[in-house]
């Protein structure tokens, strides 16, 4: 397929890659790295024994991209090739608030398959974070350190 591609002039991936995004929001499938890890997690834990099984939050859930049965809220964040998370906003009122039980690191390889999710419960991952001044906000950074004071679900193909 990949040398298939490489025979394609720029316009023509670039009109195969449109096309491909229609078809995929016609069928609901993802179409960013942000939905696709939010997908590969919410499908890992429910089919791994021993994990919870989880919703898709409302949309427009603040924080909050995950609920279990329990009703432990889950922020889902996904890297591929970046250095850190996407950002956590604190709460406009109240910035000591608890905004989810546990943040999960989706890590996606370069062609968006799930390598690993690292799993953080709000002590560690206020213990972890870091402010981003610009967007006023907090993130993870991905180093072995932080990685390794997560609960680590390893993905076998």
């Amino acid at each position: 397929m990949s040398e298939n591609l490489s025979q394609l002039t720029d316009v023509e991936v670039v009109r195969l890659r449109a096309a491909v995004e229609a078809e995929m929001r016609k069928r609901e499938i993802a179409t960013n790295i942000g939905q696709m890890g939010e997908e590969l997690a919410i499908q890992y834990f429910n089919n791994t024994p021993g994990c919870p099984n989880l919703s898709p939050a409302p949309i427009g859930t603040a924080y909050v991209d995950a609920l279990s049965r329990r009703g432990e809220r889950y922020s889902i964040k996904t890297l591929c090739r970046a250095k850190k998370t996407g950002t956590i906003y604190p709460d406009r009122e109240d910035d000591r608030k608890q905004l989810f039980e546990y943040l999960l690191i989706v890590k996606l390889s370069g062609e968006w398959a799930l390598e690993a999710i690292y799993e953080f419960d709000w002590p560690t991952f206020l213990e972890h974070r870091k402010w981003d001044k610009t967007m006023n906000a907090w993130y993870l950074g991905t180093s072995r350190r932080t990685l390794a004071s997560a609960k680590l679900y390893t993905v076998k193909d």
